[in-house]
């Protein structure tokens, strides 16, 4: 691997410094978007169990929004109608919103730049392949008539410009392919994810408001 980094020359290297931190992002949202840190699929029903007949405690409310981001969201809920107990249907849903929108940016954190490496990395290695093809050309022209027999070129350089050319398209899209695979896939498992929460906090609000009642 070493070996064929070198080939390719210089232009490789801001491909390796996109593979690497393409590699830590996508392992940053596997961790963070695992479902028990999200959306745990009983705690809507454990939620509406434990504010049945009363609005909760701050200190069970503190604990809904510490276990994931759906728990955040219903908590914001509890929160509002625990600072006004006269909090209409409508100022609910409204702190819920709020809180869901903050929920939803933490959620698609670094998916910018998962895409934004996906669309680099192909374009960084046509900029590998267009400095080879300079070399290539360098080379041949740095060879001229002499006595009036024209030189048949330097064949190191030609191979040298066209390894830096083909290693670095092809490590272009080595890293361009896999990364916008990644990226659609936590783009889909997020807006999952948002879908999820927006009907968890339209059925706890209505809860709620039945509990205000």
């Amino acid at each position: 691997m070493l070996s064929i980094i070198q080939a390719a020359g210089w232009p490789i290297w801001p491909l390796v410094a996109c593979s690497i931190l393409a590699l830590a992002l996508v392992f940053e949202r596997f961790v963070a978007l695992k479902t028990a840190r999200v959306a745990p699929p009983k705690l809507l029903d454990e939620a509406i169990s434990v504010s049945s007949r009363s609005v909760p405690t701050p200190e069970v409310v503190s604990q809904l929004a510490q276990n994931s981001a759906l728990g955040e969201v219903l908590a914001s809920g509890l929160r509002a109608l625990n600072s006004n107990p006269q909090s209409t249907e409508a100022d609910l849903r409204a702190a819920m919103e709020g809180t869901g929108r903050t929920v939803a940016h933490r959620l698609e954190k670094y998916l910018t730049a998962l895409a934004t490496i996906a669309s680099a990395a192909p374009l960084l290695g046509l900029l590998g392949t267009v400095i080879g093809m300079i070399e290539i050309f360098g080379s041949q022209a740095g060879t001229g008539a002499v006595g009036g027999a024209t030189g048949g070129g330097n064949p190191a350089q030609l191979a040298h410009g066209i390894s830096v050319a083909l290693y670095n398209t092809a490590f272009g899209l080595i890293v361009a392919i896999p990364t916008l695979i990644f990226w659609r896939y936590f783009r889909s498992r997020v807006d999952e994810y948002l879908l999820t929460l927006e009907l968890a906090s339209e059925q706890f609000v209505r809860h709620i408001s039945r509990l205000r009642k």
